[in-house]
């Protein structure tokens, strides 16, 4: 278990930095994390990545393989999943109480996952009666800190007939979680595959009755259940 006192003393960039090298090792999956990837995804210099990371060794958060590859701790991966936990409860409180659509959460969850105070994300997970995913289709950790990643199938990889169920987005882009909604999309949609097209491996779909034309891009970034 993380000690309180090295929580209220992280920066919200130490953060930042242990979230998304959480992301990539275990979300993403990525079999080797550098610097160089870590920079990429938080789209900073590769000069700042470098000394945030020193740092971050430093306090026994990070630590550092063959060939620069990167790891968490266990206290660098459970400041992690509490800081995915917060940000996926702030989500559903937006969404579900104040009137946020789902491409409207992720920036402002983004500023009040910071917040230190555990009996406050203790307690809105109690008043929204502890949910178990966000309002993207990801997994919430609970309390204790036990975290589980979403088995997932990206729509790209289903073959011309098969019927699939949305089950999660990508959270991170705005423009796309509009995209999606403007579509009519939405979490549990059903979706056939209608042809895929050798030229540009875009996807023609059919859902609600609507047959939409989606880019590869989008279709690697919904996540479904295959049904048929």
């Amino acid at each position: 278990m993380t000690n309180k006192s090295n929580l209220n003393n992280l920066t919200k960039s130490e953060e930042d930095y242990l979230k998304a090298l959480f992301q990539l090792l275990v979300e993403d999956d990525s079999e080797k994390v550098g610097n160089n990837l870590l920079a990429d995804y938080l789209n900073v210099s590769p000069a700042s990545t470098n000394n945030m990371v020193k740092k971050l060794k430093t306090k026994n958060y990070v630590v550092s393989e063959k060939y620069g590859k990167l790891d968490l701790t266990e206290q660098g991966k459970s400041i992690a999943v509490r800081l995915i936990r917060k940000h996926r409860l702030w989500e559903t409180f937006l969404c579900k109480y104040l009137n946020f659509s789902w491409d409207e959460v992720h920036e402002v969850a983004e500023q009040l996952e910071h917040i230190k105070s555990s009996k406050l994300i203790d307690e809105l997970d109690r008043f929204m009666d502890f949910p178990e995913k966000d309002p993207h289709g990801e997994i919430i950790p609970n309390a204790n800190g036990e975290y589980a990643v979403l088995p997932k199938i990206m729509l790209s990889s289903l073959a011309e007939g098969e019927v699939c169920k949305l089950i999660a987005v990508d959270d991170g882009s705005v423009n796309f979680l509009k995209y999606v909604s403007e579509i009519g999309l939405a979490l549990s949609s059903e979706i056939k595959v209608i042809e895929v097209r050798e030229f540009d491996n875009s996807i023609r779909i059919q859902f609600n009755d609507t047959i939409e034309t989606v880019t590869r891009k989008f279709a690697d970034n919904v996540f479904v259940k295959k049904l048929v």
